[in-house]
């Protein structure tokens, strides 16, 4: 397999794994938890700057770092809350 047929289907998975961690809490369709919400979130994004970057499509991979780091600091900040309540 070449190297755009790979490239496009990790943009796929991160096209599916955002708009599934979104369609789950817009709807309230599956019971998710934060924590796999967010995860769902960071891996979407990294998969998404992957195909947006290959294809010099700046803006969106840009879009994509900043929802990445979103993800990564909601969940360092649910890591933290977590230990402190223990």
């Amino acid at each position: 397999m070449d190297q755009k047929v790979w490239i496009d289907g990790i943009g796929w998975l991160g096209s599916v794994c955002v708009v599934a961690a979104y369609f789950s809490v817009s709807y309230d369709r599956f019971r998710m938890s934060p924590f796999l919400y967010q995860l769902l979130n960071a891996a979407g994004s990294l998969c998404l700057i992957v195909n947006t970057a290959y294809y010099r499509a700046y803006p969106s991979a840009s879009v994509n770092i900043i929802w990445l780091g979103i993800a990564l600091m909601a969940l360092l900040r649910n890591r933290v809350k977590t230990k402190v309540k223990s």
